[in-house]
């Protein structure tokens, strides 16, 4: 591109192909050596992302304790998924710590800002504690005797599509996109660029479901439509929370990307939406 358009600015592009590299090894690392290192990198990656969201977003001084509490929920929220604990993995953080939180804000004794600061901290720990957790659940999923699959396997079919869903979305964009789909929050996004994107991430998730998955054919071909639109709905999500905070990335963490978040926006939704689909489906 360079060299057919040496005009052309192509340093954003370089640096974020250059830093895909090191994301994609880590997480190839990750899930293939051991099952207690991919919780732990997964847990990590929480918190990394749990801290960088409540760099964006207002807090009260008052805050500072409870949200070092708020910290402790990432490893129990974890150790119940690495134990396969499902009842309380699902009802920790939406049930008990989104009622503790709350409450410990108000023993405090500070009432100017309660109702946002709280929402604030519930919102952060669901979609980068809990949201996410769901992708290390996915490892403690039983494997049925014989199968091709396991929770590896449907670990890497859901981040593979998720990532795949954003950059087809990006090209088909690029090269088709006219009408804005959300122009106030992201203006980059542009109705064709979702179209094909999705279309792209519901004929690949068809195609290597049976070698990953136990998804038949019409429910892997609904598990794509499921990603792929799940995937611009988070895009756009955490594009309204930039918005409010008034930055255009997260973070500096990932050249050419932004931030953590940058780079998770779209599993925060496509995590849980594919793990309950799987869950209820085959287990």
């Amino acid at each position: 591109l360079a060299r057919l358009n040496p005009r052309n600015d192509y340093t954003e592009l370089r640096l974020r192909i250059q830093t895909w590299w090191p994301l994609a090894i880590g997480f190839f690392a990750a899930v293939s050596i051991d099952r207690a290192v991919s919780f732990a990198v997964l847990a990590t990656v929480s918190y990394l992302a749990f801290r960088e969201y409540l760099s964006l977003v207002p807090t009260r001084r008052t805050d500072g304790k409870v949200l070092k509490w708020a910290c402790l929920a990432i490893p129990l929220q974890y150790f119940w998924a690495w134990t396969g604990n499902y009842g309380l993995f699902i009802a920790f953080i939406p049930v008990f710590v989104l009622l503790a939180l709350p409450a410990r804000m108000a023993l405090a004794g500070e009432s100017a800002g309660f109702a946002r600061s709280s929402a604030i901290a519930q919102w952060g720990l669901l979609i980068t504690v809990f949201a996410l957790s769901h992708l290390a659940f996915l490892l403690a999923l039983p494997q049925p005797a014989e199968a091709r699959y396991d929770g590896a396997t449907l670990l890497f079919y859901v981040v593979f599509l998720t990532e795949i869903n954003d950059v087809a979305q990006y090209v088909w964009g690029k090269c088709v996109g006219h009408r804005r789909a959300a122009p106030n929050v992201s203006p980059n996004k542009t109705c064709e660029g979702l179209l094909g994107g999705v279309a792209t991430t519901t004929l690949l998730a068809w195609l290597i479901a049976p070698w990953l998955t136990p998804l038949r054919g019409h429910e892997a071909a609904a598990a794509g439509l499921m990603i792929g639109v799940g995937g611009f709905v988070g895009d756009i999500v955490m594009s309204a929370i930039k918005r409010d905070a008034g930055v255009k990335d997260t973070g500096t963490a990932l050249p050419g990307h932004g931030g953590i978040l940058d780079r998770l926006d779209s599993l925060i939704f496509t995590a849980p939406l594919f793990f309950h689909f799987v869950h209820y489906l085959h287990y």
